[in-house]
């Protein structure tokens, strides 16, 4: 059996893009075009898996990546690997064990999608972004040393942002009457926000590196190709709907209390800590998170060009 490179989450929102790229790039590898792809996903059945599976040199298994051991990743000869953890309370447990179960199976090399660089610290009030510092701090350890990994820093995406965006746009489209919009971008503050294709893009070209030395311990932020503020999206609002906006909620985060009541009220979850999520935009707000952020090495490598007004168009068209 020759070496494989696992994706896992290859039908999520980074994942599906690096399971599409990836095969194209392996080809003109001189080092890696044997290798096969394992596309992980928790449902085969899933239109997106089926698509895949039919792609040339891409394996389609269903399995939860939380429960992959050591000996898992041995028998599938897993060489290199790409993980996109979810952002639950429980994914420094979740992630940091797939670290290093990779470590002791002898996985050399691993892309990770972590968050927003400007939240990616120790006192940041937003539960997950410690817990992405976290898991780079212990990769980074001397004890790691033998995995090579890169850490994919995007700022936020640009379907989350814009999705309100789009169902104002749709809503009028359809009744003639518009609710508040709520964004929860600031009304002036740059933002880059980046398309999560474009993400799972760049992951693809680091995991086709021939040598991954040079990205080895790396932390790469990335931002789309321009700037947008709230006012800004409150324009593209109006240039779709064809009048005035008129009533705009800026730096509205409301969809906390909604996340809490659907998702965490019925467990044992901590309000407290669910809640402060509530603060993780505030770097944005503070202007923080803009283009200029964004690393030279991933405008080397496959620079986004997918702007904002795309992406509401995409989310139109969806």
């Amino acid at each position: 059996m020759t070496p494989s490179i696992l994706i896992v989450g290859a039908t999520g929102n980074t994942g599906r893009a690096v399971a599409q790229t990836l095969p194209e790039l392996l080809q003109s590898s001189s080092t890696l075009s044997e290798h096969r792809i394992i596309a992980l996903t928790r449902s085969s059945d899933s239109p997106v898996a089926q698509a895949l599976a039919k792609r040339a040199g891409v394996e389609v298994i269903e399995q939860n990546w939380v429960e992959i051991t050591a000996d898992w990743l041995r028998e599938h000869q897993v060489a290199r690997a790409f993980i996109a953890s979810h952002n639950e309370p429980n994914q420094f447990a979740e992630e940091s064990t797939f670290h290093l179960n990779a470590l002791n199976a002898g996985v050399k090399y691993i892309v990770r999608i972590s968050t927003t660089a400007a939240n990616v610290r120790p006192d940041c009030p937003a539960y997950y972004a410690r817990q992405h510092w976290a898991i780079e701090a212990l990769l980074g350890s001397p004890e790691f040393d033998n995995l090579q990994w890169t850490s994919l820093q995007p700022n936020v995406f640009s379907p989350f942002i814009l999705a309100p965006a789009a169902e104002f746009i749709k809503k009028y489209r359809k009744t003639g009457e518009q609710d508040t919009l709520r964004l929860m971008t600031s009304e002036d503050a740059p933002v880059g926000l980046v398309d999560p294709d474009e993400v799972g893009v760049i992951a693809a070209h680091l995991l086709s590196q021939d040598d991954t030395s040079a990205h080895n311990k790396s932390k790469y932020v990335l931002n789309g190709p321009e700037d947008i503020t709230g006012i800004q999206i409150v324009a593209m609002v109006e240039q779709h709907i064809g009048r005035p906006v008129k009533n705009v909620s800026y730096k509205d985060v409301s969809f906390i209390d909604m996340l809490y009541e659907y998702q965490y009220a019925a467990t044992r979850q901590s309000k407290n800590v669910i809640y402060s999520i509530r603060q993780a935009p505030e770097t944005a707000w503070e202007g923080k998170c803009s283009t200029s952020t964004t690393s030279k090495e991933i405008l080397e490598l496959a620079a986004p060009k997918r702007t904002p007004a795309d992406s509401l168009r995409a989310l139109l068209e969806g």
